[in-house]
């Protein structure tokens, strides 16, 4: 007979109680082989305060000093070296913050430009910033501002020789400048931008103390670049003196010309070695974001991973497993690497059940809104510009993250005029030019383009603006379009293209002289009868009508006629000119403009006079208001549109003007 302990299962009859007591009693002895199947082990470490006092228990906390213990990668860093480090890295791989870095310094440095009075010494400036690559420069400035906080420039000048001056002048044939003797005779030629991480300042507290900061550059920065670790003599020969002498003397940093290096900072404190970046505000929502892309990876990894729950033994038919026939069972599965399907031969006695899986119901973009708008707002991007208008949380939350956004790049820009005003003031003593030139930029516009497109031509129109910066906000050469207009009005002349009319311009046939020739004056140049000749018949007598008054009937229904026609203009100039579809997407206080300006309107035209579009257009552009009187009557019976319908406001003010208009004749 074999033995009751090599048996796989055990049973027991239930007419004998004690045969039941035994196997239930043999069975708890398998009851720790009852766990899943681990392919892998780990080890947590806890704090436990359980019994630190006789029947005392205190449940430990759990802080962020003991999350990050674990996590280390995860965790803020404190020293600001790493700040920037990490914020660099959130640069090179996270896409929304790579993505608005560089629209910011795109944008910031978008249209910049050297102006001068003089339009040779202009010419010079302009091929100058051309060599020197200012514009891609500048856009450099502004994403090492945006994404490290700390700016570091340093110039490599060259000596205006007579080879120079020949070529930045063959650049543009029309430069005509006297180059004089001066002493220093040295113009930047080149500018390169330091990682902040390979630069450490000198003395530390003390040089800011002292309001004096040495820079020194290290310089394993150098020999990490070469294989063997020593740099190359034709490399060597091309650094400058100062640096070779350190190099050969063994010192490990090596101090910058302060005369050639150009330190900015974003918003840092004076107390702080290095500014912190911008993007530190969001590290802890940057990296939330990069932990959930990692729960969705590993969600989608384990969407066909499912619990599988083996059942020995049947109650129902008083069949029990014992400890040999689980772990027969273990080794088997165990056994399986898994993949492919896996031939297992058992008894009746096994059951084999099966979880869901409901990953479908983690996977999805809605967990991802929350932080994603934490990393808009810290960035000053407001949710209209990112497609996420739906959680804007309103007019006034979006309004205040685009005047932050405004605002930081308008501080990049000052940051960036700064550093380009100190150069070029460098080249105007080494060239000994009078004046400064000016920095400019594009406007930067966050509105409809085509209203301020418009305005420009007005004041063109009105010789507030020139034409040539007309031209150039239009994004086109004046130059060329000055030669265009010339090569188009000699085609005229030869009949090769029409005349051109417009408001502006008068056709050449109607100027005297060429083509239709305006009638000529009577011979009287006083008008009138001509001299010495009598009356050929009696004369009619003159008759006296006394001016009439309009009546008030018509007066009424002219002044109701003109002002639904006035509204109906003004109403469609004002949705054109704002890109609106009707007149409800105004606010109340641009509606209550619009009305102001339609009783400046129709105060100005003639009373029970027909006018046109024209003419209010003319009453506009001239400014004219209605009279106070006509004014403080309104304001006095509070006649508005805040206080009154639309439809209530229209009635009185029609009412008020005829009344106005009779009381005045």
């Amino acid at each position: 007979m074999q033995k009751e302990e090599d048996n796989g299962f055990i049973t027991w009859n239930d007419s004998d109680p004690s045969s039941k007591s035994s196997a239930i009693s043999k069975f708890s002895e398998s009851v720790d082989s009852y766990s899943s199947v681990n392919k892998t082990v780990a080890t947590s470490y806890y704090r436990d305060f359980r019994d630190i006092e006789p029947n005392k228990s205190v449940r430990p906390a759990f802080t962020a000093q003991d999350y990050y213990a674990f996590r280390s990668t995860e965790q803020i860093p404190s020293q600001q070296k790493r700040i920037i480090k990490m914020c660099m890295d959130a640069y090179d791989k996270v896409g929304i913050v790579r993505n608005i870095i560089d629209l910011m310094g795109d944008f910031g440095s978008q249209g910049i430009n050297i102006v001068h009075e003089n339009k040779s010494v202009e010419d010079f400036y302009q091929q100058w910033f051309k060599k020197v690559e200012g514009k891609e420069r500048s856009e450099r400035f502004l994403n090492n501002l945006y994404r490290t906080g700390n700016v570091l420039v340093y110039r490599s000048t060259a000596n205006i020789t007579p080879d120079i001056i020949k070529y930045i002048k063959s650049m543009a044939a029309d430069i005509k400048v006297e180059i004089p003797e001066i002493e220093k005779n040295i113009i930047p030629w080149r500018y390169n931008f330091f990682n902040p991480l390979t630069i450490d300042i000198k003395d530390g507290q003390l040089s800011i103390f002292l309001g004096k900061k040495i820079f020194e550059v290290n310089v394993n920065t150098f020999i990490d670049n070469f294989k063997n670790g020593s740099i190359p003599t034709n490399v060597m020969d091309t650094l400058p003196p100062d640096f070779k002498t350190k190099l050969k003397d063994g010192s490990k940093k090596i101090p910058l010309d302060p005369e050639r290096l150009s330190v900015f900072y974003y918003k840092k404190d004076d107390w702080n070695y290095w500014a912190n970046p911008m993007l530190y505000a969001i590290l802890d929502d940057i990296v939330m974001l990069e932990k959930m892309r990692l729960a969705d990876l590993s969600a989608l990894d384990g969407a066909i991973s499912n619990i599988r729950l083996w059942t020995l033994g049947s109650l129902e038919h008083q069949i029990l497993p014992n400890k040999s026939a689980i772990n027969k069972l273990r080794n088997i599965l165990a056994s399986n690497v898994g993949g492919g399907t896996m031939e297992l031969v058992w008894g009746p006695e096994l059951k084999y059940t099966e979880s869901n899986s409901q990953v479908y119901k983690f996977l999805g973009s809605e967990k991802y809104q929350s932080v994603l708008n934490s990393i808009y707002a810290g960035l000053g991007v407001p949710p209209t510009l990112t497609g996420m208008a739906g959680n804007g949380g309103g007019f006034t939350n979006n309004f205040i993250s685009l005047k932050t956004l405004v605002e930081r790049l308008q501080y990049g820009r000052d940051q960036l005029v700064k550093f380009w005003e100190r150069e070029v003031e460098i080249i105007r003593k080494a060239m000994g030019f009078r004046k400064a030139p000016h920095i400019v930029f594009d406007q930067m516009s966050l509105s409809d383009e085509s209203s301020e497109k418009q305005l420009l031509i007005q004041l063109a129109d009105r010789d507030i603006i020139s034409h040539e910066t007309l031209l150039e906000r239009f994004k086109e050469v004046p130059s060329v379009e000055r030669m265009r207009l010339l090569r188009e009005e000699k085609y005229r002349d030869q009949d090769k293209l029409p005349e051109k009319v417009s408001p502006f311009i008068k056709p050449v046939s109607q100027i005297p002289g060429l083509g239709f020739e305006p009638p000529q004056k009577s011979a009287n140049p006083q008008g009138g009868r001509p001299l010495n000749k009598t009356d050929e018949g009696p004369r009619k007598q003159r008759v006296d009508t006394p001016k009439s008054k309009p009546g008030l009937a018509e007066l009424f229904v002219w002044t109701q006629n003109a002002y639904e026609q006035i509204s109906d203009m003004v109403n469609m100039a004002v949705l054109g000119s704002k890109n609106k579809e009707n007149m409800r997407q105004l606010t109340k206080a641009e509606v209550s403009e619009i009305e102001v300006i339609k009783l400046h309107v129709l105060t100005n035209i003639p009373v029970l006079s027909d006018f046109s579009s024209a003419d209010i257009t003319k009453i506009i552009a001239s400014s004219k208001t209605m009279p106070q009187k006509f004014y403080n009557y309104l304001k006095a019976n509070k006649i508005n549109t805040s206080s009154l319908t639309m439809d209530n406001y229209k009635k009185q003010v029609v009412a008020s003007y005829v009344e106005f208009i009779t009381s005045e004749s």
